[in-house]
């Protein structure tokens, strides 16, 4: 089995390059640093490499979420660099951006593709002292690679839906074998940790959420608030990291009511996509501003729409925003992060679709802090509702930022287990 998955990848390999090149016309950064993903490492040549530890987090959401894991392993190791691989060209920016007044303690680097030859390379030019696995980054190859170069593998802040198990166990024993070959495994939630042992993980303990940990930088609540003093009386929708096909049930929804008294602001998840939503947008008749064309405040007084056209802002478009509908859970993406609207105290609207955020987003709604919408039409009539009734608005407000607090120290939990591995 494992010689035929690798055979797949050489075989593959042609098509996933041309693919990548293909991304790269509307996003440069998937043709940069080729080399890195095919275990070639120039641009480290004559760099002394100290200690190691090595944080794998494969896009956006998975960097933002090892920001509070990262900042705890360069304050308690030192004397040690913390390697940080990604898959995404935005996954890589993201964690360029968080880490660049950690410059010289956060080397980055393209994770190499999957096959025994480039993890080996991978593994012998960096000679992690450990690999941490964010979330549900399992490659069959690379933690294989691992075990032979005595590398111990976590995976930390670990999920795995019930969609994602039973896809895994079509591919069967490659993937168990992998699953068995972690050292240890920190899971979000006891059904994670139940569906993980399922899976063939062992030494599998809850810590929570890392996600809980992230604190809102001042100087994006600042922007925020700055931003929110341009839009006027109306009240504020945001729609955050959308997905295809979302926009447009937004967009039809908009343009179907006829006395628009709310601004909505709309910000895709993928930045290749920004141009395409901004042509729906235009093509519906809907007035609206990009926020890469206006520096410092966005007076968006009377336009029916914003969009959210930059990388790195999410915490000030929450901090603009009165409701926050968390994109991907309209259609059946599976959902998004909700916890960074519900630290700042932003009541939530999720659609029907959150498997992939389960534990998190049921915990939420029973709590009070966000609450379910069916459709696009549904979730504007809730947000109107919320954004104009002030006691409610209050009220959801006050569960949201406890929730967020409840749930806080999987950091500190996580840094307890890996403890034991670096420190035995």
């Amino acid at each position: 089995m494992r010689l035929i998955y690798s055979a797949l990848w050489w075989a593959a390999l042609p098509f996933v390059l041309l693919r990548l090149w293909r991304r790269g016309i509307k996003e440069p950064g998937y043709r940069q640093h080729l080399g890195e993903r095919l275990g070639f490492y120039r641009q480290f040549r004559g760099m002394p490499l100290p200690p190691l530890i090595w944080v794998h987090a494969v896009s956006v959401g998975e960097t933002r979420a090892a920001q509070p894991l990262i900042e705890a392993l360069l304050q308690a190791y030192p004397r040690h660099t913390v390697l940080l691989t990604h898959m995404t060209a935005t996954g890589r920016a993201t964690g360029q951006q968080l880490f660049e007044h950690h410059s010289n303690r956060v080397v980055q680097s393209f994770f190499p593709y999957d096959t025994g030859w480039m993890c080996s390379r991978f593994l012998r030019y960096f000679k992690p002292q450990i690999s941490i696995l964010m979330e549900t980054e399992v490659w069959p190859n690379m933690v294989r690679q691992c075990k032979r170069h005595h590398v111990p593998v976590m995976l930390a802040n670990a999920r795995l839906s019930e969609r994602s198990l039973r896809r895994g166990q079509r591919f069967g024993a490659i993937l168990l074998e992998a699953s068995a070959s972690i050292d240890c495994v920190a899971a979000q939630s006891e059904d994670d940790a139940e569906r993980l042992r399922s899976f063939g993980a062992r030494q599998v303990q809850v810590t929570g959420s890392i996600k809980f940990d992230v604190n809102a930088p001042p100087e994006m609540v600042a922007r925020g608030v700055h931003w929110r003093a341009g839009f006027g009386e109306r009240p504020v929708l945001l729609c955050a990291s959308t997905r295809e096909g979302e926009e447009r049930l937004i967009i039809d929804a908009l343009a179907s009511i006829k006395q628009r008294d709310f601004l909505t602001m709309i910000v895709p998840r993928h930045p290749q996509r920004f141009n395409d939503v901004a042509a729906l947008i235009e093509s519906s008749g809907l007035s609206f501003l990009r926020r890469s064309d206006l520096k410092g405040a966005l007076n968006a007084r009377e336009v029916d729409i914003v969009l959210g056209d930059s990388m790195g802002e999410m915490f000030a478009y929450y901090a603009a925003c009165d409701v926050a509908f968390i994109g991907g859970s309209l259609l059946p993406f599976g959902g998004q992060n909700l916890i960074e609207a519900c630290s700042l105290s932003k009541p939530v609207l999720l659609g029907q679709h959150t498997f992939n955020f389960h534990a998190i987003s049921d915990t939420a709604v029973a709590e009070g802090a966000a609450a379910r919408v069916v459709d696009a039409t549904d979730m504007l009539y809730q947000a109107r509702m919320i954004a104009t009734n002030s006691e409610l608005r209050a009220t959801m407000a006050q569960h949201a930022v406890a929730f967020a607090r409840r749930h806080q120290g999987a950091t500190e939990r996580t840094m307890k287990i890996l403890g034991t591995i670096l420190n035995p």
